[in-house]
C-alpha cells in the first residue's frame, strides 16, 4: 500500500483497495445532510453502545435473513445476536483474543487470507493448511489433518476452521453450500476428541461483491449450525472503505466475551457511521450502489483476464473470477515470485507491483509454501492502468523466464 501511495509512476495491482471513482460521494453527503437536520440530529454525533445501533443490527440481520432464504421468524438470525464492528477486521482480531490461547491450532485455507495470518501469528496461534478446490475446501484434506491432529495428541489445542467463504482473498474460489455443510458435520465429530466446541469462522467479506452466479447461502442456514457458525462480514467494501463498519453473528459464549473486549477496545463503532450506514441501507441508496458496484468490478475483472490473455506466456494461469477484488495466478513452479525473487525485482523495475503468493500460506511444517503464485487486485487501478500493469507484468515474467 506503502509503495503504491509514494510512487506515483508505479501501478499497483497488489493493494485490495476499492474502486475509487464509484465511492458513493453524492449518496453520503445528502445521507449526512439529512442526519444533521431535526430535534434528533445531535444523537447521531453522540457515543452509542458497545453491541453496536439497534436499527443497524435489525437492517443487517434482514438483509443476512434474505440473502440466505431464511424464514424471517428464524431465532438464528435475531438481531441480539449480532455485534457491530470498525470493519470486519477488528472482529476477527477480537475472535482471537477471546477464543485462542498462544499454541493452540486454527485450520486455514492453503491459501488464505494474509492478514488474517498476521493476527494469528500476534496471539502465537498456529495454522494447519487444508487444501483448496475449485468449489471450496478439500474435504479430504480436511479430515486427514483432523485424524492426524487427533493421532499426535493435538486435537485439544484445535479451535477453529477459518474460511474465507465468498470470492476468497487471495484466490477468488467461493466454497459451495454441500461443502460448508459437511466441513461442520465432520467438526462436530471431533468434538468429543477435542473436549470442547469447534468453530466455523465464516469471513464473508466479499459475499455482496459477486457478478456472475448465484448467492450460496452460509454456513448459519445449516440445521443447528448457529451454535457453532461465526459469521463475519463488512459494510466497507460493499459501501465505502473509508466508513469502516463490520459486522458478526456469533454464539454465545463468543458474544458475550467478544462485546465485553470490544467494550475495552473503543466502547463501541463510531456511531456516526452507523447512522450513515442506517440511513443508506433503509432508503435504498445501499442496494443500487452494490449493483452499480458490481457492473463496475465485472468491468474491469474483464480487462484484467483479457491483458493476460494477452501478454502473459501461455505457461501461466489463472482462473476467471466471478466475483470479490482478485486473480490468482498460477506460474510455473520454477519461476519463483516472493519479495526477494528475480521477478518481484524485475516488477518493480517495469514499476509495477502485485502480492507475492507465499505470503497467503500459513507456517505449516507438514508442507513447504509454494512460491511460484501471485494475487493480482483489480480493485483501485482503472481500467487503463490495469492494461499497462499487465503489460508491464508480463513484460517482467517473459524477461525472468
Amino acid at each position: 500500500m506503502r509503495e503504491g501511495l509514494e510512487h506515483p509512476g508505479l501501478i499497483s495491482l497488489a493493494a485490495g483497495f476499492t474502486d475509487n471513482p464509484t465511492l458513493p460521494v453524492t449518496e453520503t453527503r445528502t445521507i449526512i445532510e439529512s442526519l444533521l437536520k431535526g430535534k434528533s440530529s445531535s444523537s447521531s454525533l453522540q457515543y452509542g453502545t458497545t453491541y453496536g445501533d439497534d436499527p443497524l443490527r435489525k437492517l443487517t440481520a434482514q438483509r443476512l435473513t434474505q440473502m440466505d432464504k431464511c424464514s424471517k421468524q428464524s431465532k438464528d438470525y435475531h438481531p441480539d445476536r449480532f455485534l457491530i464492528t470498525h470493519g470486519s477486521q477488528q472482529l476477527l482480531y477480537i475472535l482471537n483474543e477471546v477464543l485462542f490461547d498462544p499454541g493452540d491450532i486454527v485450520l486455514i485455507e492453503d491459501p488464505s487470507y494474509f492478514v488474517y495470518l498476521g493476527i494469528m501469528q500476534s496471539h502465537g496461534v498456529r495454522g494447519k493448511g487444508i487444501q483448496m478446490e475449485p468449489d471450496g475446501l478439500d474435504l479430504l484434506s480436511l479430515e486427514t489433518t483432523l485424524n492426524t491432529l487427533k493421532k499426535s495428541g493435538e486435537l485439544a489445542r484445535l479451535k477453529a476452521l477459518y474460511l474465507v467463504s465468498y470470492h476468497s482473498n487471495p484466490t477468488g474460489v467461493t466454497t459451495c453450500a454441500a461443502k460448508k455443510e459437511a466441513a461442520l458435520k465432520i467438526l462436530k465429530s471431533y468434538e468429543k476428541a477435542a473436549g470442547h466446541p469447534i468453530y466455523l469462522i465464516e469471513d464473508a467479506a466479499y459475499r455482496e461483491l459477486s457478478f456472475i452466479g448465484k448467492d450460496t447461502p452460509s454456513a448459519l442456514s445449516f440445521n443447528n449450525a448457529s451454535d457453532r457458525v461465526i459469521y463475519t462480514s463488512t459494510y466497507s467494501k460493499p459501501f465505502a472503505t473509508g466508513i469502516r463498519v463490520g459486522y458478526g453473528l456469533l454464539p454465545e459464549p463468543v458474544l458475550t466475551a467478544a462485546t465485553r473486549v470490544k467494550g475495552n477496545h473503543d466502547f463501541g463503532t463510531a456511531n456516526f457511521l452507523q447512522q450513515i450506514l442506517s440511513k443508506a441501507i433503509s432508503g435504498g441508496k445501499y442496494k443500487e450502489h452494490i449493483q452499480k458496484l458490481r457492473k463496475r468490478y465485472a468491468s474491469k475483472a474483464r480487462a484484467m483476464t483479457r491483458a493476460c490473455e494477452k501478454h502473459f506466456p501461455e505457461k501461466v494461469k489463472w482462473e476467471n473470477p466471478e466475483g470479490g477484488l482478485y486473480l490468482w495466478v498460477n506460474l510455473p513452479k520454477k519461476i519463483k515470485t516472493g519479495l526477494k525473487s528475480k521477478l518481484f525485482k524485475q516488477a518493480l523495475k517495469q514499476q509495477v507491483l502485485y502480492v507475492p503468493g507465499n505470503l497467503c500460506y500459513c507456517d505449516d511444517d507438514t508442507r513447504p509454501k509454494p512460491n511460484h503464485q501471485m494475487r493480482l487486485s483489480f480493485g483501485s487501478a482503472s481500467v487503463k492502468d490495469i492494461e499497462e500493469g499487465i503489460t508491464r507484468l508480463g513484460r517482467a515474467i517473459k524477461r525472468v523466464m
